[in-house]
């Protein structure tokens, strides 16, 4: 019988040299494994060049690499590249790489699937299977990084945490990949380069501001009065918008960073100045800055995008109020690699 192997991934630099300290070995191979795990992102024990072949066959019979397999790349005419990750049980996930002129932007998933049931979003669609561990999102990070040297010769610049899932549902998964991506010992990206999207999950929010984090929030607000939003996102009914805007404001005051809020606008559902002007005094309330995304059809007819006029005029009235808005247009929709499309079509 096989004995389970153990995903190394999951022991720290110290677990590991007790490891080595207890079978007879040096200590400081552990940083040397590690560095091979992490700097590297190497997939094998074989590989590692520098360590003897009996310390290799050592770590082979007692532990694994749970690396991910791109198993499908889609590249859409605008550049952006849909990948569909399996991961080691066989289940998928996906992750896009987004390109522009100065920027080469890394948006990841967090669970397979998702529990939320927002009802324009595809990945709602999925119920949850389960949560990503932080090799598996790192690993993730890691496939764009290195499709963005070999497609376009440049280095990955940004992270967003905007694929499938909720990321505050998997907390201190998330919170340690980030730990890994910014750490000298593995990617040593920027924090600030990096932005968690959630849809606002007020204690997990106060929690993170409470550990002093360094990267950006996100939140999809979509509508800033409760009972359009609550229609769209259940998830306003176990936390409206009054305990929202009390957490950011409280991560604004532990942090000092504005949040972002993600704001699709729908033909007739959030599309009129009562919905525009509610933003903007929401606005008023945190420390904020505003992105209107174009919407993406998931193929059914309850969700439409706004007309062009329709986003005219929410940028007027945030920029009356002196609100910095941006509009979003959709990388990837022929490939549906979009915000809200992903899993609509290769995951059953």
């Amino acid at each position: 019988m096989h004995k389970e192997l153990r995903d190394i991934r999951q022991l720290s630099l110290e677990e590991i040299e007790t490891f080595f300290i207890e079978n007879g070995e040096r200590s400081f191979r552990a940083k040397q494994v590690y560095e091979w795990l992490w700097k590297k992102s190497l997939k094998n024990f074989d590989d590692m060049t520098n360590i003897s072949l009996a310390t290799r066959e050592l770590l082979k019979s007692n532990f694994s690499i749970n690396h991910i397999q791109v198993d499908d790349i889609q590249r859409s005419n605008d550049g952006t590249i849909k990948n569909a990750v399996k991961l080691h049980d066989g289940l998928i996930v996906e992750s896009v790489l987004i390109p522009t002129n100065t920027r080469i932007t890394a948006c990841i998933s967090s669970q397979v699937g998702c529990s939320l049931d927002c009802n324009f979003c595809a990945t709602a669609r999925l119920k949850r299977m389960r949560n990503l561990n932080p090799d598996e999102i790192y690993d993730q990070v890691v496939a764009i990084k290195e499709e963005g040297e070999l497609y376009f010769g440049r280095p990955l610049t940004n992270i967003v945490y905007m694929g499938m899932g909720e990321p505050l549902l998997n907390y201190q998964n998330v919170l340690d990949s980030i730990e890994k991506i910014t750490s000298p010992k593995g990617l040593g990206m920027s924090p600030k380069r990096i932005t968690l999207s959630t849809v606002g999950i007020p204690k997990m929010i106060k929690r993170m501001a409470d550990e002093e984090v360094k990267f950006n929030l996100a939140v999809s607000l979509h509508s800033a009065i409760d009972e359009t939003r609550s229609r769209m996102m259940p998830i306003n009914e176990k936390s409206n918008l009054d305990e929202l805007a009390e957490s950011l404001q409280y991560w604004y005051r532990k942090t000092g960073r504005k949040i972002t809020f993600e704001y699709v606008v729908w033909k007739d559902i959030n599309d009129d100045e009562r919905h525009a002007r509610a933003l903007a005094k929401y606005c008023g309330r945190v420390a904020s800055k505003v992105n209107l995304i174009e919407y993406n059809p998931i193929d059914d007819g309850e969700f439409q995008q706004a007309t062009p006029d329709k986003i005219d005029m929410y940028e007027q009235i945030l920029e009356s109020k002196n609100i910095v808005v941006n509009v979003r247009r959709s990388r990837g929709k022929d490939i549906d690699a979009a915000c809200g499309q992903l899993a609509n079509k290769s995951i059953g």
